[in-house]
This record gives structure tokens, sequence and C-alpha cells, in this order.
């Protein structure tokens, strides 16, 4: 499966988690950085740092992970980031044209980076709001490419408590940088 371009909820179905599984994936997106001779940076919102951490958990890490921001706030969203008020204002923090300018925002903010991810959403157990159910997560996949950035997004809406719907969102993250890169995804 692929990654939508800006819309849809389907796309890379979640494994059930293990934290060798998030530890494999980690070290797949480490290693294929690394071919490139690239490095990456993250904005995370629901997902608090979680990302950063799984991948800062692999050894060697500084060779490809720059940086990552934790964006929780609106406010936060727009200083570091640059995310319109605008944007923020019309869609809501947990929407795609956020998660793009999020993603996008990490390289604006990072120009030794090549490839910058995001993730917004309602991890729960509160905050529903209609069309906006617990468990929705958008994300943002930005790459420095041809002179430009190119860019996706997607939604999806992970069952489970905070817990769950958290790690499943980077595990679900890690999955997309490697498809967002044209890695082949271990599905196992």
């Amino acid at each position: 499966m692929s990654l939508h371009d800006t819309q849809g909820r389907a796309g890379l179905a979640p494994t059930p988690l293990t934290a060798a599984a998030i530890q494999g994936l980690a070290e797949m997106v480490g290693e294929a950085l690394l071919r490139r001779d690239w490095m990456m940076g993250t904005a995370e919102s629901c997902t608090g740092g979680l990302l950063a951490g799984a991948v800062t958990s692999v050894a060697g890490s500084s060779d490809w992970f720059e940086r990552g921001f934790v964006t929780y706030s609106n406010a936060a969203k727009v200083a570091e980031l640059g995310v319109s008020g605008e944007t923020l204002d019309h869609y809501g923090a947990v929407s795609e044209p956020v998660a793009l300018e999020m993603a996008n925002g990490v390289l604006l903010a990072t120009p030794s980076a090549q490839v910058g991810v995001s993730t917004t959403g309602i991890a729960g157990p509160g905050g529903a709001t209609p069309g906006k159910p617990v468990g929705m997560v958008c994300f943002g996949f930005a790459m420095r490419a041809h002179g430009g950035i190119t860019s996706r997004a997607i939604t999806h809406v992970f069952p489970g408590d905070r817990a769950q719907v958290r790690n499943a969102s980077v595990e679900f993250a890690l999955r997309g940088i490697l498809e967002f890169l044209g890695e082949p995804v271990n599905r196992g």
C-alpha cells in the first residue's frame, strides 16, 4: 500500500506493537538515511517526543538524526515550525494541512535535514470533536527534492487507549518514512 497525498485514511496498517518491532523499524530508517548520507528531523504534537525517542534509541543515530521538535501547543507550532495561524484556524491542529506545514517546517528550520516527519492527533481519552475521533492522527512527510520540498500527508485512526494510540503512531510514522523514501517496508 502507499501513502496517500494529502487525503485518505487508508494506508499503512499498523501491526501489533512490540518494542523490538519499533526498534527494528528505527534501525531500518537509519540505514536508509545513511545510504543516502541524509539527515532527518521530527515535529511531534500528540506523540510528545516518542518518535524522536525511538529514533535516538538506535546507536549511531547522531549520524542521521538532526533534531526533534515537540510542538504540543498551537503557539509552539507557529513559533518553532512556521505553521500558519490561518491554517490552524481553518483546519484545526489535527489536520493534514497542519501536518504538512509541520513536516515542511522541520526542513525550513533545519537546513541540514533532507527528511522531516510530523505527528498531530488526538491520543485521548478526551479531545474528540465531530469528524475528529479519539485515535485520529495526521502524519506529514517532507523531503528535499529537485530544488524544492516534496511532501505528503496521511491520516489514520488508531484503536486503543492513549498509550496505545501514541505507540501505534510511532510505528506508523517509522513505516511511513520508509515508504516515503521508497524503501521496502517489513510488515513483520
